[in-house]
């Protein structure tokens, strides 16, 4: 279901919005009658809401942030990313360089899946394969090439690339492993995992699951019985369930709703400076003759957006404007571009390109929820690009529909999109491969960020990612966000915070630049 709309809008009214009232586009009653969950959560459950639906527990095609902290709970990788941003051991007891275009992995011994059987290296290959099968696949992005699989014995076996692959061990944190009879190249909503809990109850359509604590673990039994997962759109829903002793853990709040709950007895605010960047990013699929194909008035229309009056006023401090292409807190990142808020340049820009006041008509989509505040902002830049002379026309999905479809150029024509890229790894590389790594080979599938294809800068973020040196690596790695930089992508990004409340009763709840935690490690204490 999309809702678009063009009308005018009153800059100082749409400043005044500020959060959860920011929901200016009426999105009809089905989605205004989603409720919060009902009932206090018994002693030995934690409830969380969440405010995107989690439509399977493997993680193939959805890596939202908040998606993170439940799937892998489920399922394990042989890595994961702790919370300094440097890869950790999970089902992997030794995973070393041991080439330059070999790793040498061993399991660790007595890895099992919760019915019982053994994790296997076979298991591992059958991943990898089962990833890069799946078409329009978030992760297999990242990867500029797939390693493969030699077995030594029942607990060891290299991966080997054709090219230096220094980064391999953040790569599989993403990589969630499976028997391999039961995998496929798609979302997998069934089967079992080798995680500290096995889910007992799922309603894809809703977004709601229950998990009970794996009797069968191979490691430290989680210290919560019972989690149970709800899909809930609405802010203002999971704020009131939060004030209500409804849940426990509610994610990606506004900041007028995390004021509001900070004054809340028993409840806690967790922040942290986020990695996930958040952007207004051009559609690079327009013919060659569409102004959107011309840099110059990318550029121009960049210049329209009054980033600070976003951030102050919209967003009320909860984020940073971006300082290049990537969040400058990824390790590799520069942080040394700028956006620049200059309306009378971007019209004299725009004129310079033949395009008058009037003249250019955007339609700019996104999906409810990706970001905090996302209709206050988005409702902002429509203002900001009437200031400049450029209509605008806003679409609005519902989570859970078919923007995914849309992004891929599959459904339908747009001009901007509202949205976000997570860091799964922490590092520049890997984002900018995901997002600028683009071919004409995965043109072809789909599988670019928006038809970005410009090929001076893949070649730079391949001789990164291949690059053994450190220094050098660095080196190339700025050169390729200058490159981004020049072809202007975005007309504006920011950084939002990692932001979640909970209650009190939920105690070691570490919260990771990733926006997500490890749930079997999370306790709960008396209501």
């Amino acid at each position: 279901m999309t809702t678009a709309t063009s009308r005018e809008f009153s800059r100082r009214s749409l400043f005044r919005l500020g959060g959860v009232v920011g929901a200016g586009l009426a999105l009809g009653p089905a989605l205004a009658a989603c409720a919060g969950p009902t009932g206090t959560p018994g002693p030995g459950t934690l409830t969380m809401a969440l405010n995107r639906s989690l439509v399977s527990l493997d993680n193939k095609l959805n890596q939202f942030d908040a998606a993170v902290t439940v799937q892998r709970a489920v399922r394990q990788g042989l890595t994961r990313i702790g919370a300094d941003l440097t890869p950790e051991l999970v089902l992997a007891e030794r995973f070393e360089l041991t080439g330059d275009t070999e790793w040498t992995v061993q399991l660790r011994e007595g890895v099992v899946y919760s019915d019982g059987t053994p994790v296997t290296p076979q298991d591992v290959a059958t991943a990898l394969e089962m990833y890069q099968g799946v078409n329009g696949s978030f992760l297999a992005s990242f990867f500029r090439e797939w390693p493969t699989v030699e077995v030594l014995d029942e607990r060891t076996f290299t991966m080997n690339t054709e090219l230096p692959e220094p980064n391999l061990d953040y790569l599989l944190a993403n990589i969630l492993i499976t028997p391999a009879a039961a995998n496929a190249p798609e979302e997998l909503q069934s089967g079992v995992g080798s995680g500290p809990y096995v889910v007992t109850a799922s309603n894809r359509g809703t977004g709601d699951y229950t998990l009970t604590r794996n009797e069968n673990y191979w490691g430290a039994p989680a210290a919560i019985e019972t989690v149970r997962v709800r899909f809930v759109p609405e802010e203002s829903s999971r704020v009131v369930s939060m004030r209500s002793g409804e849940v426990d853990v509610i994610d990606t709040i506004s900041p007028d709703s995390a004021d509001q709950l900070a004054g809340v007895r028993d409840v806690t605010i967790e922040r942290v400076d986020g990695l996930r960047i958040s952007q207004l990013f051009y559609n690079f699929r327009k013919p060659a003759d569409h102004p959107l194909a011309n840099v110059r008035v990318r550029q121009a229309l960049s210049m329209g957006i009054d980033g600070r009056a976003l951030v102050d006023d919209v967003l009320v401090g909860s984020v940073t404007a971006a300082k290049g292409v990537v969040p400058e807190g990824l390790a590799g990142g520069t942080g040394d571009h700028e956006y620049v808020f200059d309306p009378r340049g971007a019209k004299q820009l725009l004129a310079a390109e033949g395009i008058q006041d009037g003249d250019l008509e955007l339609t700019m989509i996104w999906e409810t929820g990706e970001f905090a505040n996302d209709t206050s902002v988005m409702e902002a830049v429509v203002q900001m690009m009437g200031d400049i002379g450029v209509r605008t026309r806003l679409v609005q999905f519902q989570p859970g529909g078919d923007i995914s479809l849309w992004r891929q150029g599959r459904a339908g024509d747009w001009d901007v999109l509202g949205n976000g890229f997570a860091s799964p790894t922490g590092l520049a590389l890997t984002m900018l491969q995901g997002m600028y790594g683009g071919t004409a080979e995965r043109e072809a599938t789909r599988d670019t960020y928006h038809g970005y294809v410009v090929p001076e800068v893949q070649q730079l973020i391949a001789a990164a990612g291949t690059e053994v040196d450190p220094t050098r690596r660095t080196s190339l790695l700025a050169q390729a966000q200058d490159a981004v930089w020049e072809t202007w992508p975005c007309m504006w990004a920011f950084v939002p915070d990692a932001v979640l409340a909970r209650r009190d009763r939920v105690g070691d709840l570490v919260l990771k630049p990733s926006n997500s935690f490890e749930l079997s490690t999370t306790t709960l204490g008396r209501s």
